[in-house]
């Protein structure tokens, strides 16, 4: 069962969808309804999604945040003005509870999917817990991690899949991974636009493919994909992180309208 949506209909996705980090107070809230606007009319469940801070940047001068508690209101802020799910990252045991006051669906980040205190404490705040699998990690590799929540007491647990390290700067998606992981009997997500990240870069910025979003997403439907992650920004290029494969906000509608279409198709 979808620990989100248990009643959703098998001809459609559920979409995790925002930003990738709260950049000001007004910015998540715009984008929020314009997706909501969109997801209502094509009948695909949202649940909105941006990090309140990024504790992982490549480079010490990256922007990582507004402040924790300011960014967590105005997640806040979104789920109770559009009566909407909100999920955000945790990187440490301590954030686990402070972010659970804010957020419906805490995220373990690929790189910590591992770390089981952050694990458990994710689980124990009884919130719905999604699992990024790590860029070096296997399908059937993510069924410890999601033993670690259920032993926590937690059955409410997904995971996602964002491709695995390809050489230094590059990572590249194996869909068998989708498959072994409903084996282990939770949804499973296809975050496209971290699929196409271009990391390690020299220059310490993030590079990316977002020419290829349509294509990885498409590729996830048909893969049996119960969900689809992507980060969106009005202008990906003014993005304070991640920018570089982020889906224009504008082009929305059209890759959900084909995503939908897909769905319907095989169904």
């Amino acid at each position: 069962m979808n620990p989100i949506f248990p009643q959703i209909p098998s001809n459609r996705f559920f979409l995790l969808a925002g930003p990738c980090v709260v950049e000001n107070e007004t910015m998540p809230l715009e984008i929020a309804e314009y997706l909501l606007n969109i997801t209502n009319k094509l009948n695909i469940p949202l649940v909105f999604k941006a990090s309140y801070k990024k504790a992982n940047r490549s480079r010490l001068d990256s922007f990582m945040g507004i402040g924790d508690e300011k960014a967590l209101k105005i997640l806040g802020k979104v789920r109770e003005s559009f009566g909407i799910p909100v999920v955000t990252d945790i990187h440490d045991v301590r954030e686990a509870a402070l972010a659970a006051e804010y957020a419906d669906v805490l995220q373990i980040p690929a790189f910590l999917c591992r770390q089981t205190e952050l694990l458990v404490a994710a689980a124990e705040t009884g919130k719905v817990i999604n699992i990024k699998k790590g860029q070096f990690l296997s399908g059937p590799a993510m069924k410890f991690a999601v033993d670690k929540v259920l032993a926590a007491g937690n059955n409410q647990v997904m995971l996602t899949e964002r491709g695995n390290s390809f050489g230094y700067s590059d990572l590249v998606v194996d869909f068998r991974n989708i498959a072994f992981m409903k084996e282990i009997g939770v949804p499973v997500i296809m975050d496209v636009t971290h699929s196409l990240q271009q990391p390690n870069q020299a220059s310490g910025v993030t590079g990316g493919q977002p020419a290829l979003i349509s294509l990885i997403a498409k590729a996830g439907i048909v893969s049996g994909a119960d969900g689809i992650f992507m980060e969106t920004h009005p202008e990906p290029s003014k993005a304070l992180s991640d920018g570089a494969n982020m889906l224009p906000l504008d082009r929305a509608k059209a890759l959900l309208e084909e995503l939908v279409r897909l769905k319907e198709a095989l169904s």
